[in-house]
């Protein structure tokens, strides 16, 4: 069992566990919480940060060494580090060869989802040992007597408190406080279906080829955009210094040219059918430029086609 002593004279907290593994239900409840709550808020949370560095360790280090002669204390929390700064990526590698992909989601919910199963492996190993051998620990928490330091010492103390404080104000700050506004336009080309896929890659001579290209104003400004689309003849050309092949322009030529004025937030999209009437590989340019700049695209889009 947990045994919580107070000593009101003392000042002492004391805490202890050994018949029940206090130590790993802690580590379960956490991660579970922890968890859940990275999975409904993708923002991230700096209280995350002991479920990549030492809970999912710990708890491996619990199920493979669940008596307390295994190993001590110390070498209990520099193992619990050393794991997982090892499981962690191996589960993000594992990911990246599944279905789902490396992302945030994917990876919250691995880590979160391992963690407990190895803790329930740890739980079940300690409890199937005799009281007297499982992990035990005891803990007093004392507050310091101000009268027994000496002047050097207590001003050691006051600054190292105050630096605490700073510290911790600080990370609050940078973790409550809302990051200045992105200034951004989003430019995209799409399949004739709407979708990031069906893209006209291979065309027959003078076939038809339709995609979906558009804007998105955050720019928390009114602008006016222009849209030229360009039909570039390439070829491939392979290069004896870094040894790789490189298209390189032949011809280009202005198909369309497409003038858009938008308020912060809106968005426009238009489809767009085309046809190449000689065979080759071309490339379909889309070139995006921002209040009446010419000279330089502000954004620049391309579809490479194989006409036959």
């Amino acid at each position: 069992m947990l045994l919580l002593h107070v000593d009101p004279e003392a000042l002492v907290v004391r805490l202890q566990f050994q018949e029940r593994p206090w130590d790993l239900y802690l580590c379960e409840v956490y991660t579970i919480i922890t968890t859940s709550a990275l999975l409904l808020s993708p923002s991230g949370s700096p209280f995350a940060i002991l479920l990549i560095l030492l809970v999912p360790g710990y708890l491996v280090g619990a199920a493979l060494f669940p008596r307390k002669s295994d190993l001590n204390w110390i070498e209990r929390i520099v193992l619990s580090l050393g794991f997982s700064i090892s499981v962690v990526p191996l589960l993000g590698l594992g990911l990246n060869f599944s279905p789902f992909g490396v992302g945030y989601s994917p990876i919250v919910a691995t880590v979160g989802l391992f963690t407990v199963l190895i803790g329930a492996t740890a739980i079940w190993r300690r409890l199937r040992l005799a009281p007297d051998e499982r992990l035990s620990a005891i803990l007093d928490l004392k507050l310091p007597n101000w009268r027994e330091y000496t002047s050097q010492e207590r001003v050691l103390v006051v600054l190292l408190v105050a630096s605490i404080l700073a510290t911790a104000s600080t990370l609050a700050y940078l973790t409550t406080a809302s990051p200045p506004p992105r200034h951004f336009t989003e430019f995209f080309v799409l399949g004739a279906s709407g979708n990031a896929s069906g893209y006209p890659t291979s065309l027959n001579v003078s076939q038809p080829g339709t995609v979906v290209f558009g804007i998105a104003d955050h720019e928390f400004a009114d602008v006016n955009y222009a849209i030229h689309v360009d039909l570039v003849g390439v070829r491939i050309v392979y290069n004896a210094t870094s040894r790789f092949n490189e298209t390189v322009e032949v011809n280009r030529t202005t198909w369309s040219t497409f003038n858009v004025s938008l308020a912060d937030g809106q968005n426009w999209t238009r489809p767009y059918t085309f046809r190449i009437n000689y065979t080759g590989l071309w490339k379909v340019q889309f070139l995006l430029f921002k209040d009446g700049n010419l000279s330089v695209p502000y954004r620049e889009l391309h579809l490479y086609v194989r006409v036959i």
